[in-house]
């Protein structure tokens, strides 16, 4: 079977396993599909050999052959394994299909990919990465030598890769709405291998505390698998991120507006919101930073404790939060809100208390696992398949949308992604499925008149919801703190293709060095959006970085391009590498950060960059120096705790 420019799949009749070649390289073998159905687990061996047929297609991929191989036996169901081959893709589409033959099909666990041996490089020279299920709990992405572990599993996508070369093997689910899916990475006695499977649940990754819900019909489908090598790795995890966008579109409205920057409260203000000192940072953004806008406007969004506003609690008193909302406007700016709607903090105070929108109690909505609750973050999940919950969200999104809100903040996500041993809808099985009712409400219920910002959120499933979606979990303004959000786009920059925006939360310079509030911003411009976070209700050392900072029209023009940058390194481990890269137009930029406690000299070959060789000075966008370029190697030198962003310019 053969896929792009130089892909073959060799079948193996008698294995019946996979093999597949690339650019003249075996990149691994071995490979069988294995299923679990009503409790038993069932390998290919356990079947005839295959009948293959196959037919020619065209999808949003582009133009293909669909291989198809049937598997039967009369003691097991049927198994289809289908191999989708592009003419013009140098990846592959790999999917299975379980059709009932005696029983129902019961299953929580499909591997298209079982146990194939890398084979594209030693192992001593291969990296892989644990790429987490969410971004909640301060996780981190982890970058690992293969050979100094015995392996490592990973949410939704693998990554098995060659840091010098960048030659890099990726295997990843593109389908996120029945079923969670791992890749794990294996070394068996120094053999590289790997598998890939739906039916993932482990507590530390996905959160769950039970097994992945059990899938039934009379056919049941694996996700389709996206499997690829690449010459660098970086090109294939963002090829694998555009797939995905295509294959699961966007069910949120399209967003053909300016690169969203702005102001949140939670940088610093936090709990302390009230109309006085949120209005004072409106005139701040009206007043002295004007020229703060990717378009004509910025978003001023209030955060958690927004409420302090309401009297009466969400059956309330709304005036003076539309009373701020029209504030904002008035001065050119867009209102912002937030909400986690699939969480009871409240739980704490009894199962009757009612909910608001209906006569439910919150006690009949909570996600039941076993014998109690799924309770993660202080908070209780809600069942987003409950009515009582999605006319509480009806209920709340109308009154922020009479408001006149034009962005909302939704966190906690994760809590309707959870799985349960029994959703109020009994069509629904796994928590993803759940996932998917609970969000197409809300969206449905905002009605295409806000920004959707998804802040803690299933990484892959949430891209069809959200128009952006912040990187990593909470960070403010340490050098420390930089270095853990730049972890997770050092990793999952390729998330900036998924959705319209990835961002680094809220950027606050208030009380640390010069040198740590240029690394916070820098952060967050190479993220792709710029969302402050400082009390801009008083003046202060932030407010005089603010005016000269935000200002800056070469930054803001990296903002405005709203992608993220590469990273040049991928051996970092859990933490991050110092030097990121992109080209806008026919403009070169490169950040380098120094997360080190002293002054550090650095020598950047211009050719690691993605540079082609030549004469070219550098120009640093915050003082507009200029440094030459050297034998084709920017050197340079920063201090203890800072950062630099500079354009690499012809001479």
């Amino acid at each position: 079977m053969t896929f792009g420019k130089n892909g073959i799949i060799a079948y193996d009749a008698k294995q019946k396993t996979i093999e597949v070649n690339q650019f003249g390289k075996k990149i691994f073998s071995g490979a069988k599909a294995s299923i679990v159905v009503n409790g038993k687990t069932i390998s290919l061996n356990d079947y005839a050999e295959a009948v293959l047929s196959k037919e020619t297609f065209t999808d949003n991929l582009g133009k293909g052959t669909k291989y198809v191989f049937t598997y039967t036996d009369k003691n097991n169901p049927t198994l289809v394994q289908n191999f989708f081959t592009y003419n013009n893709q140098s990846y592959f589409i790999t999917q299975i299909e379980i059709l009932a033959n005696k029983q129902q099909i019961e299953t929580n666990y499909i591997a298209p990919l079982d146990l194939g041996k890398i084979t594209f490089d030693k192992i001593e020279n291969l990296h892989t990465v644990f790429v987490p299920y969410d971004n909640d709990a301060w996780i981190s992405y982890n970058s690992k030598k293969l050979d100094t572990i015995s392996n490592n599993t990973s949410a939704e996508v693998g990554i098995v890769f060659n840091n010098v070369s960048r030659n890099g093997f990726i295997v990843g689910s593109l389908e996120h709405t029945v079923w969670k899916s791992a890749v794990k990475s294996i070394n068996r006695d120094k053999e590289p291998l790997f598998s890939a499977w739906s039916g993932f649940s482990e507590k530390e990754i996905t959160r769950d505390s039970i097994a992945h819900g059990l899938v039934k019909g009379n056919k049941v489908l694996s996700p389709k698998f996206f499997v690829g090598f690449y010459s660098d790795w970086r090109n294939g995890m963002e090829e694998y991120a555009k797939t995905n966008r295509i294959v699961e579109k966007p069910y949120v409205f399209e967003w053909n507006k300016p690169t969203p920057v702005g102001w949140n409260s939670w940088g610093v203000l936090m709990e302390k919101i009230n109309y006085e000192n949120t209005t004072k940072v409106v005139d701040f953004f009206s007043n002295e930073v004007p020229q703060f806008r990717v378009g004509n406007t910025a978003y001023i969004d209030l955060d958690s404790f927004w409420d302090n506003m309401v009297k009466g609690g969400f059956t309330g008193d709304f005036s003076k939060v539309k009373e701020f909302a029209d504030y904002c406007k008035n001065k050119g700016l867009e209102p912002g809100v937030y909400w986690a709607p699939f969480t009871d903090w409240g739980w704490k105070d009894g199962p009757n208390r009612k909910a608001e929108g209906s006569d439910y109690t919150f006690g009949e909505m909570w996600t039941k696992t076993g014998n109690t609750y799924f309770d993660f973050d202080g908070a209780r999940a809600i069942d987003p398949t409950h009515p009582g919950t999605l006319k509480r969200v009806d209920y709340v999104i109308n009154k922020l949308k009479a408001c006149g809100f034009k962005m909302i903040k939704i966190d906690f996500l994760g809590h309707a992604a959870a799985e349960s041993t029994s959703f109020y809808d009994k069509n629904v099985a796994t928590g993803m499925e759940a996932y998917k009712i609970g969000m197409e409400h809300l969206v449905k219920a905002l009605d295409g008149q806000m920004l959707i910002y998804a802040a803690i959120s299933p990484n892959m499933a949430t891209a069809r919801y959200a128009h952006i979606r912040r990187i990593a979990c909470d960070a403010w303004k340490t050098i420390e703190q930089t270095q853990y959000t730049l972890n997770s786009v050092n990793y999952g920059w390729w998330q900036t293709y998924s959705y319209d925006y990835i961002d680094a939360d809220h950027v606050v310079f208030a009380d640390v060095t010069e040198g740590e509030n240029r690394a916070r911003l820098i952060s967050s411009v190479i993220t792709g959006t710029l969302i402050t976070g400082d009390d801009y209700s008083k003046d202060g050392i932030w407010s005089k970085r603010a005016k000269e900072w935000l200002q800056n029209q070469e930054l803001l023009k990296i903002v405005s391009n709203g992608v993220a940058f590469r990273p040049v390194e991928g051996n970092t481990g859990k933490l991050t590498t110092e030097v990121f890269e992109q080209k806008i137009g026919n403009d070169w930029y490169v950040a380098v950060l120094n997360y080190g406690a002293t002054a550090k000299n650095y020598a950047l070959p211009l050719e690691r960059l993605g540079v082609k060789n030549g004469n070219y000075k550098l120009q640093n966008l915050f003082t507009a120096e200029t440094v030459e370029v050297k034998n084709n190697t920017i050197d340079l030198n920063l201090g203890a705790k800072d950062a630099g962003l500079f354009k690499v310019v012809k001479r």
